[in-house]
C-alpha cells in the first residue's frame, strides 16, 4: 500500500533545510531530489554536513528550517511511514551483543512488521553480503570486517526502497570493499534507490550516476558524475 501511494514521488526530496546546533549552521538550506531507482553519491570532506543531513533524513534530529520527505511522506510529521520505506547503515559499528548475525537480522524486521515470509531475503543478504557461513555466529564474535557486513544486513533486513550508506567502506579492506560494492549494484540494478556517502572519489565515480558535492554545509556542485569528472 505505501509502494502504491509513493510510486509517482521523488525517492528523497530536500527543500530548504537547515540545521544550526548553538552558533554552528551545519546546514545552510539545501535543496535536493533524487529520484526512484538512481544511484547518487554525496561527497565531501568531513564537518561538510553529510551526517547531519542523514540524521535528519532518519529522523533522529528535526531541522531548524526546511521539510525532507521519503517517497512522498514527510520525515517529521510522517515519521513512521517515512521511516519504513528507508534502510540506513551507519558510519558506527552499533550492535546487538546478545543475538547471532541471522537472530539479529530476523529482529531487525520484525521492528518493521515483517515475520517468517521475509526470511527468504534474509537469506539473500546473508549470501549476497557473504555471511552465510557466519549466520550462527554470535555478534560480539565477528570480526570488524564482519560486524561491517552485518550492520549493513541490518539495514537491508526489512527490503527498504531507499537505501543510504553513510561511508559504508571507511577502514574496510579491498576484497571486502569489492563484495560491498557489487551487492550494492545489484540492488540498485533489482529498482532500489540508493545513497552513498563518501569522500572516496573513485568510489563516488565506479558506482553512481550523479554526485551532489557538500561544503560546509552547502551542496557547491551536483551533476552527472561524467560531467564533474570533465
Amino acid at each position: 500500500r505505501i509502494l502504491k501511494l509513493s510510486i509517482m514521488n521523488p525517492a528523497i526530496k530536500i527543500n530548504g533545510v537547515h540545521k544550526t546546533f548553538g552558533g554552528l549552521h551545519a546546514l545552510k538550506g539545501i535543496d535536493l531530489t533524487i529520484e526512484q531507482g538512481e544511484f547518487f553519491a554525496l561527497l565531501g570532506p568531513n564537518g561538510a554536513g553529510k551526517s547531519t543531513l542523514i540524521s535528519i533524513l532518519a529522523g533522529l534530529i528535526k531541522p531548524t528550517a526546511g521539510d525532507i520527505s521519503v517517497m512522498g511522506f514527510d520525515v517529521v510529521s510522517q515519521y513512521q511511514q517515512a521511516r519504513q520505506l528507508l534502510g540506513i547503515v551507519p558510519q558506527e559499528l552499533v550492535f546487538d551483543p546478545f543475538f547471532n548475525v541471522r537472530e539479529m537480522l530476523r529482529f531487525q524486521a520484525g521492528y518493521f512488521g515483517c515475520g517468517p515470509e521475509n526470511d527468504a531475503w534474509v537469506d539473500e543478504i546473508l549470501e549476497g553480503l557473504g555471511l552465510t557461513d557466519k549466520a550462527h555466529t554470535n555478534m560480539r564474535k565477528l570480526s570488524g570486517g564482519m560486524k561491517r557486513r552485518a550492520l549493513i544486513a541490518q539495514a537491508l533486513a526489512h527490503k527498504p526502497p531507499v537505501i543510504v550508506l553513510d561511508e559504508p567502506t571507511a577502514g574496510v579492506d579491498v576484497e571486502l570493499r569489492q563484495m560491498l560494492w557489487g551487492f550494492i549494484k545489484k540492488l540498485n540494478r533489482d529498482g532500489h534507490t540508493i545513497i552513498l556517502t563518501t569522500h572516496y572519489l573513485q568510489e563516488a565515480e565506479a558506482l553512481c550516476s550523479r554526485v551532489g558535492m557538500m561544503k560546509q554545509g552547502e551542496i557547491v556542485a551536483l551533476d552527472t558524475t561524467a560531467n564533474l569528472l570533465n
